[in-house]
């Protein structure tokens, strides 16, 4: 088969993402409402800026807003992780970062599966957070034994999706029916089950454990726990959930509201509580309830360097030493009025930003400069940008923050989940369970910026040697 009759990656993921937002609207309605009211949002916030409006047109990312969307699922073994890799390789997203969320008391570790490329970034930035249970956390040897048996003896792809996906790498890619069937069966994997794979008993042990390893183990997939829309003035998101029955969390995780919004922040609603069936040993079934699906949404900032993110981490650790959020959001205006504080340390102009190299940029010329550039500036991006020549905008957060993340899993398992795990990173484990290096992040953006620099430089440099 010739390559020029694959479906693009790109169409793949974007079939993907819909057939999720699709499915996860049905299973899960207050998503949809959700959904709505960050459209809203989005249209009043563009109405209301036609600077943020212009600059998303100048930057070719305008149309991508309205489909962003990232999701989480949590899966149980090395082998389940290695082939979600395989089945995102087949929609054109790579592993980017390592998360460590045991220092959060959350008993994973994880990657970001996403798009890398901007061409790719542009057509659809789906995302899925993947983590990996970490069975070692467990100190009851016992339940340990019990776990690793029920994941050993499921199975979350389907056969026709394992085989489309080693026909995929067999060939280079999938062609159209191809491709449609492989987005209708891997739906399956992170579609919601009911039914229980365990009994009532070990769920309960396995909660009593950790609520999120229960989560995992218990089912006959990793369900999609959630999806993410991105919206462009999160407050007001938060502010109007409750008028459309929604009760959002007490505190936006992330940095504090800004003019110039950096990294990444989110907020969600409540998990919801829903019925599910456990097998009892002899063979019946008796009703139970589970708590893992929750909603939530996104605002994306500039990506930090590391000057910038651990200026970050620093000013989010000043604040909480002043005070930590309650989950039952008790002290939520206390905790916001100290993080907005605290954060006034962190310039809030994209120049100061770019010139004390806290955050990541994209450089291009400006179309519409008719001057001069002199031959001794044509090598300086400093330069010139002082001319007028060239114009840097942000470049956008694709990634995820640890402490974020944990914080919306903890406001959803509620503080009673928050056990104590001993922090252990272990990126190399992580990797060879994965099978490949993930991406570093830095050092991606930074290539990104740097050739956005070159690529400036390459085309004024005939316009000065003419003058």
């Amino acid at each position: 088969m010739k390559s020029g009759t694959f479906t693009s990656t790109d169409v793949i993921r974007a079939s993907f993402s819909a057939a999720m937002s699709s499915m996860y609207r049905t299973e899960v309605p207050a998503y949809g409402t959700l959904m709505s009211l960050v459209a809203e949002v989005n249209s009043k916030t563009l109405a209301a800026s036609p600077d943020l409006k212009d600059q998303l047109q100048e930057t070719d990312t305008l149309d991508r807003i309205s489909e962003e969307r990232h999701g989480a699922i949590r899966v149980g073994t090395p082998e389940e992780l290695s082939m979600l890799r395989r089945v995102f390789a087949v929609m054109g997203m790579y592993p980017v970062g390592y998360y460590d969320l045991s220092e959060a008391g959350v008993p994973v570790h994880s990657t970001a599966f996403r798009p890398v490329g901007d061409a790719a970034l542009k057509i659809n930035p789906f995302r899925v957070f993947t983590s990996l249970l970490r069975l070692n956390l467990i100190g009851d040897a016992g339940l340990r034994k019990k776990a690793r048996a029920v994941l050993a003896a499921r199975q979350i792809f389907t056969d026709k999706a394992i085989a489309l996906v080693e026909k995929a790498e067999a060939q280079g890619g999938l062609d159209a029916e191809d491709a449609e069937t492989f987005v209708g069966e891997i739906l399956e994997t992170f579609r919601w089950h009911d039914r229980a794979n365990v009994s009532g008993a070990l769920y309960q042990r396995l909660h009593d454990a950790h609520r999120l390893i229960a989560d995992v183990v218990s089912f006959k997939g990793p369900h999609i726990n959630h999806l993410t829309p991105r919206t462009l003035d999160i407050d007001a998101v938060q502010e109007m959930m409750p008028e459309h029955g929604i009760s959002p969390k007490a505190v936006i995780e992330g940095p504090p509201t800004r003019a110039c919004p950096i990294l990444l922040r989110q907020t969600s609603f409540k998990a919801l509580e829903e019925n599910v069936s456990f097998q009892n040993t002899d063979g019946t079934w008796e009703t139970g309830s589970h708590t893992a699906r929750f909603g939530e949404i996104e605002q994306r900032g500039v990506a930090l360097t590391p000057k910038g993110r651990a200026l970050y981490d620093k000013l989010l650790n000043d604040t909480r030493k002043i005070i930590r959020p309650a989950a039952d959001g008790s002290n939520a205006k206390a905790y916001i009025a100290a993080l907005s504080d605290t954060f006034k340390a962190f310039p809030d102009n994209w120049a100061d930003i770019r010139r004390e190299g806290l955050g990541y940029f994209r450089y291009s010329v400006v179309e519409s400069f008719t001057g001069r550039v002199p031959s001794r500036g044509a090598s300086d991006i400093q330069a010139l940008i002082a001319l007028g020549a060239v114009r840097f905008d942000p470049i956008v957060y694709e990634d995820f923050l640890p402490v974020s993340a944990a914080g919306i899993f903890q406001s959803n398992l509620g503080d009673e989940a928050s056990q104590k795990f001993v922090a252990s990173p272990s990126q190399r484990e992580f990797e060879n369970d994965l099978g490949t290096a993930v991406l570093d992040e830095f050092a991606h953006y930074a290539g990104l910026e740097q050739s956005s620099i070159e690529q400036c430089l390459q085309a004024l440099r005939p316009a000065a040697l003419a003058s």
